[in-house]
């Protein structure tokens, strides 16, 4: 086989490795599959929150649970209108999203460049993959006294917790992807010429992008999970913070304001990671 550009496109080198023993897009004879309208899909997901919703409003206006137990979604939402009125529920949305992403961030690159010296090396694998492992079974909490100690109350050592809960999902994706990545693909990028770093951003980390979105789209729940426990670390402001305030004060309606707008925002947030995961697929795939 003659070679006459030796710098291909990582699309084409992609191409080439995944029609190995398979026979080309042209003899694919089978009916397109129609996926469901974007509409559809929306309304569909709208159905177990309206549910939700229902049987909440329900129960609670049938007096079968009081109210301190079990406020009404009228009061949830009056707590929600007074917080915003005094100024306190949009900057405490904001500053937990300030830490969320900037933790994200952090912590997926950290997470990516880890996992992908020990997916690639088998040295590093096993130098390592054993103490990454056991620092991951770590709870959060654990790390809170030793940030505090080390980073003192301020933003470091909450975005600091959230990076830590966000490095170890994309680590673990990435490292065990890179592991099981094609080695034709490999084999065409060394007949190119290509140097280790040129594999690594060419080939390999685009042959596994599904499951670095995957990773990124657990490391980015994980860092919300983490956050209200970097909350707890002497904070005066976010969503954490409201939480434990209104568990001292007795106002279950905003501890539950305060659990329905963490969902909101990472629900939200997801869906802004599933518009990178939409181009990263049509880029690569």
């Amino acid at each position: 086989m003659s070679v006459t550009d030796t710098r291909s496109t990582p699309a084409t080198l992609l191409h080439y490795g995944s029609s190995f023993g398979s026979s080309s897009a042209g003899t694919d004879s089978s009916p397109p599959s129609r996926a469901p309208s974007r509409a559809r899909l929306v309304l569909l997901g709208g159905v177990l929150p309206l549910l939700i919703l229902a049987a909440w409003w329900g129960i609670s206006a049938s007096g079968v649970v009081p109210s301190y137990r079990l406020p009404s979604p009228a009061a949830v939402v009056a707590a929600g209108v007074d917080l915003s009125q005094r100024g306190l529920l949009g900057p405490y949305a904001a500053i937990s999203t300030q830490r969320v992403m900037l933790g994200f961030a952090i912590g997926s690159i950290v997470g990516l460049t880890v996992g992908s010296i020990v997916g690639l090396s088998g040295a590093a694998s096993a130098v390592f993959a054993p103490t990454i492992g056991a620092f991951r079974a770590v709870p959060s909490l654990a790390w809170v006294p030793l940030l505090v100690l080390y980073l003192g109350f301020g933003e470091d050592s909450k975005v600091t917790l959230v990076a830590i809960g966000a490095m170890f999902p994309v680590y673990t994706t990435v490292a065990g992807a890179l592991r099981h990545v094609d080695p034709h693909l490999v084999e065409v990028g060394r007949a190119f010429s290509y140097t280790r770093f040129e594999l690594l951003t060419r080939i390999q980390l685009p042959a596994v992008v599904p499951s670095i979105v995957s990773g990124l789209r657990l490391a980015l729940a994980q860092s919300w999970l983490f956050l209200v426990a970097a909350e707890l670390i002497g904070s005066s402001m976010g969503l954490g913070y409201l939480l434990v305030e209104s568990q001292g004060n007795g106002r279950i309606d905003r501890i539950f304001l305060a659990i329905i707008t963490l969902a909101v925002l990472g629900k939200l947030s997801d869906a802004a990671l599933g518009l990178l995961e939409r181009y990263l697929l049509s880029r690569w795939s």
